[in-house]
């Protein structure tokens, strides 16, 4: 079973701010909760073949995991995959503007879970969309603030 969460915010400052913070994997442990560190296997900035490596918590376990960026174009949309790791993974974030000032953020996870995932996949992706609109919330208050 596939697993496929996209969730949405409106955060109240201009697209070019947004996409420049949340794009930034170095930023990703101020606004993912369950992030704890991120660290790059190639050098900054991002671009199109750019290496991180993301520890994180997910239902009571420890991940590390590696995104290779994809497809980036700064300030409208980013791509990344996981090059490594126990769940196989595609993120993408999108920005537009939503009127002056404001920008339409989308998160979208999608990949398809091997082994003891097929089977937990449903409590996954319910426990991914909670995580996601939380994630948003605190990157739109991070943000506002």
């Amino acid at each position: 079973m596939a697993v496929d969460v996209s969730t949405e915010a409106v955060i109240e400052r201009p697209r070019t701010q947004v996409a420049a913070f949340a794009g930034d994997p170095s930023n990703a442990p101020q606004w993912y909760a369950n992030i704890d560190r991120i660290e790059w296997r190639t050098e900054p900035p991002l671009r199109v073949g750019s290496r991180m490596e993301f520890v994180a918590r997910f239902l009571g376990r420890q991940l590390v995991y590696t995104y290779e960026v994809i497809e980036y174009t700064p300030g409208e949309r980013l791509v990344m995959r996981t090059a490594e790791g126990p769940f196989p993974m595609q993120t993408t974030y999108t920005w537009a503007d939503d009127g002056p000032d404001r920008t339409r953020m989308i998160l979208r996870n999608t990949g398809t879970p091997s082994g003891f995932g097929k089977v937990a996949a449903p409590l996954m992706e319910a426990a991914m969309r909670r995580a996601n609109r939380a994630d948003l919330a605190r990157l739109r208050a991070l943000l506002e603030a």
